[in-house]
């Protein structure tokens, strides 16, 4: 009993943790990959409910898919010399 409450703390923190990190973190990629973390412990909050249909899907959906296109999209947005550009408007 006491194993399972501190694993669900410890993912808990994780998901909160990653779930700030995808809000504040400045940079895009960063915040994907956040993303990812934070959608993997949900997850993980899936299977110690005994869920684990939920969980595979939600690796599937949304780690596979929606991240992925999350990956994809950002990779051809963005440009080089990207951070030059936004002083230009700063300024």
């Amino acid at each position: 009993m006491v194993v399972e409450t501190i694993a669900f703390a410890l993912f808990a923190l994780v998901t909160v943790g990653s779930s700030l990190g995808v809000v504040l973190v400045e940079d895009v990629w960063h915040s994907a990959l956040f993303l990812g973390a934070a959608l993997l412990s949900v997850a993980v909050h899936y299977v110690m409910l005994q869920a684990e249909f939920l969980a595979a899907m939600q690796i599937l959906v949304y780690v596979g898919g929606v991240l992925v296109l999350i990956t994809f999209a950002v990779m051809l947005v963005r440009r080089e010399g990207e951070p030059e550009a936004m002083e230009v408007f700063d300024a």
